[in-house]
């Protein structure tokens, strides 16, 4: 029989305490990943073993140790650690922090998880304690802080980004989630492959770690005389596609339902797309999440191809924001169609990755003479502004001349694909550049 670590009586049924908490720890040295802030010499490293930690932010997937770094820095600087979740708490949770904060003799630590879901409101409360320093804020969020976060409350943090697990941190975590099983089960556990646990697990150490207590748990129950459980990429595959739901009994499946909804509109199926919106809706997601992710796909996906579709999502994500449950559904469902059903193009991020990319290869060129302004009369004797043709002042408000820097002249880094916006665009391009471009 398992012998669980902690055990709950409730109506006679026995709970284990999840793999994932057994497993939290509680110094730096336990802690697994995120060497680019607490390795040796690392920035944050470097603050907490200071025992001077500013107020901070951080921002990173699911999954990848920010509620077990901000209570590991409690433990280092020996603060009391106060912990508050957006989701159920509210200005009057914080308050109630803050009247015990008062009596504390240093300033305690305030974790708040999922920081985006704070209205502007309960944000606001956030900030004179912050500021008078009667807390240090340790915020978390999935969301990027410059939009979430309001630009007071954000003034005053330090924003370190959390990376997901790399493999040999996984490695790690699942070598430590063995130990402990092999003494829960008093079984000898080998991990034959580990393919297919990587992969569920998608850099999220706590999904990695109830992937494999399910599938040990599994195994024990099928096999409950056998002396040594197998784990391999087949009995991974099976036991956790037959408990799906129990896997995501926490709602892990929150990103491989986004990603099959971006994936459906970028494949044209609104059909698909309005049954993964529902299966969000049902389970109860941020219906600005939703809206947010469509404004993306509308530049990403579909760009000129159809300028419309970022004007509809860009409304789509106002209306949400105005109107609020359940209406919005119908707001999404229209945008979530329309997006779909949309001529699709990725020119634009194309572009942009290859300029960027060419930015990095070259370097700041030097601005053409023409282009550059002119302020002052020793600018002008330089000849800056010198030889520039106002476009407005020729017909067809167009005159061929150079915009780029000589090293890079006639580079294309906009492609117009093949739909019926940018192909119109491409023939207005060519007739305009000639053979410059290619167009």
């Amino acid at each position: 029989m398992r012998k669980p670590a902690i055990v709950l009586n409730v109506n006679n049924m026995r709970t284990l305490t999840p793999l994932a908490e057994r497993l939290r720890p509680t110094s730096l040295d336990g802690y697994i990943g995120q060497e680019h802030l607490i390795g040796p010499n690392a920035v944050l490293r470097r603050a907490i073993e200071s025992g001077h930690i500013p107020s901070m932010i951080f921002w990173g997937p699911p999954g990848v140790g920010k509620t077990t770094l901000a209570y590991i820095i409690s433990k280092q600087v020996k603060r009391q650690f106060f912990v508050l979740s957006a989701v159920s708490s509210g200005v009057k949770d914080v308050r109630e922090v803050y009247d015990r904060a008062r009596m504390a003799p240093e300033p305690p630590i305030l974790f708040i998880d999922e920081i985006h879901r704070f209205s502007k409101a309960q944000q606001d409360s956030l900030l004179g304690a912050v500021e008078k320093g009667l807390v240090t804020l340790i915020g978390a969020t999935t969301e990027n802080p410059s939009f979430e976060v309001i630009s007071p409350l954000l003034s005053r943090c330090q924003v370190y980004i959390l990376k997901e697990l790399e493999k040999d941190d996984l490695k790690k975590l699942i070598v430590n989630a063995i130990e402990v099983l092999k003494e829960d089960f008093k079984k000898e556990i080998v991990i034959e492959e580990n393919e297919a646990l990587m992969q569920i697990s998608g850099g999220d150490a706590r999904k990695l770690l109830n992937a494999i207590d399910l599938v040990v748990g599994m195994l024990d129950d099928a096999s409950p005389k056998a002396k040594k459980l197998v784990v391999n990429n087949e009995v991974t595959t099976k036991y956790i596609q037959s408990n799906l739901l129990k896997y995501d009994r926490l709602g892990e499946m929150h990103y491989d339902i986004i990603s099959a909804f971006i994936k459906s509109m970028r494949g044209s199926d609104p059909n698909a797309a309005v049954y993964y919106l529902a299966r969000m809706i049902e389970a109860g997601e941020d219906p600005l999440f939703i809206a947010r992710r469509m404004l993306i796909l509308a530049s990403e996906d579909i760009g000129n191809a159809n300028p419309n579709a970022l004007l509809l999502a860009n409304a789509c994500f106002d209306a949400v924001n105005k109107i609020g449950w359940p209406e919005s559904r119908i707001i999404l469902s229209q945008t979530a169609i329309y997006l779909a059903s949309s001529a699709k193009s990725n020119a634009a991020v194309v572009s942009i990755d290859s300029a960027q990319a060419l930015v990095r290869k070259t370097g700041n060129l030097s601005v053409p003479l023409h282009l550059r302004n002119a302020p002052t009369k020793l600018m002008k004797d330089l000849g800056y502004h010198d030889g520039y043709k106002y476009a407005h002042s020729y017909p067809g408000n167009f005159v061929e001349q150079e915009f780029l820097p000589e090293e890079i002249s006639g580079t294309r880094l906009y492609s117009p694909q093949e739909n019926p916006k940018e192909m119109e665009l491409r023939r207005s391009l060519k007739a305009k550049w000639k053979d410059k471009y290619g167009y």
